[in-house]
């Protein structure tokens, strides 16, 4: 009798420890076996990020916008080979943004960009060779005044960088057209062109977000301009009218348009 009962506390035993320990087997090969995925799911796994970490989560608006100016004044300045240069100017660019999340990290919106610059130049001089084969350009008066404004339908996909939500990639892609007007001054005595312009343009804006609270963010991004058409009438002191229309397709970073903004998401 009491050796039955060994035997059978015994086998019980045995029988709970091969249980756990099939238990613990499975578990580890349940882990170690990936997860299937979709067909969605394979083409969005481009292994640099984790698509379910939200950025921007669904139904978030965003409020932003950049500024950027700049200004000179050169007094006898030297530029490579344009000597005795005397000017003054500026540069303002203002670009408002509003924008809503249909879908996580991904915002449709509306961007407004309005540019101004100024440049005057009393006097500056181009020379190139020596003795009769010299090249002698001088310019005594140049007076230009030219401001633009568009308005932009916009697409930015947010790629997050792994789990982080402070910090991740984005690209955003906008559809513009405006329009812009600029006057122009030259010589002694002075000569007065008055030009205007319609554009339309399609390119792709990629940048960098950072988060400094849970609504507000910093943003750098760089212009890479990807269509373009433009057409221009001009009129040339108030007597000889001429227009002209071009198009282009560039993909090159544009250093000068690197802005840097900040935006709200509520």
């Amino acid at each position: 009798m009491f050796l039955n009962k060994r035997l059978a506390i015994f086998t019980a035993a045995t029988l709970i420890f091969f249980s756990s320990a099939a238990q613990q087997v499975q578990d580890s090969v349940a882990v170690a076996t990936p997860t299937t995925m979709t067909r969605t799911e394979q083409r969005q796994n481009r292994g640099l990020s984790n698509m379910k970490t939200h950025i921007v989560p669904k139904g978030q608006w965003v409020f932003g916008g950049s500024l950027t100016y700049s200004t000179h004044t050169n007094s006898d300045y030297t530029f490579l080979i344009i000597e005795d240069i005397d000017s003054k100017g500026y540069s303002v660019k203002v670009s408002p943004l509003v924008g809503y999340s249909l879908a996580p990290n991904s915002i449709i919106g509306v961007r407004g960009i309005y540019s101004r610059s100024y440049l005057n130049m009393d006097s500056a001089s181009l020379s190139m060779g020596e003795g009769d084969s010299a090249i002698n350009i001088g310019v005594d008066y140049y007076y230009m005044l030219k401001h633009s404004y568009n308005v932009a339908a916009i697409w930015r996909q947010y790629i997050p960088l792994g789990y982080n939500k402070r910090i991740g990639l984005f690209a955003e892609f906008q559809l513009a057209a405006g329009g812009s007007q600029s006057k122009f001054a030259e010589g002694q005595p002075i000569r007065g062109t008055y030009a205007k312009g319609f554009d339309i343009s399609l390119g792709v804006n990629p940048g960098v977000v950072a988060f400094i609270t849970n609504n507000m963010a910093l943003e750098l991004n760089i212009g890479v301009l990807g269509l373009g058409y433009s057409h221009t009438k001009q009129i040339h002191n108030q007597i000889t009218t001429g227009q002209s229309s071009s198009s282009n397709m560039n993909f090159k970073v544009n250093i000068l348009s690197i802005g840097l903004g900040v935006a709200f998401y509520l």
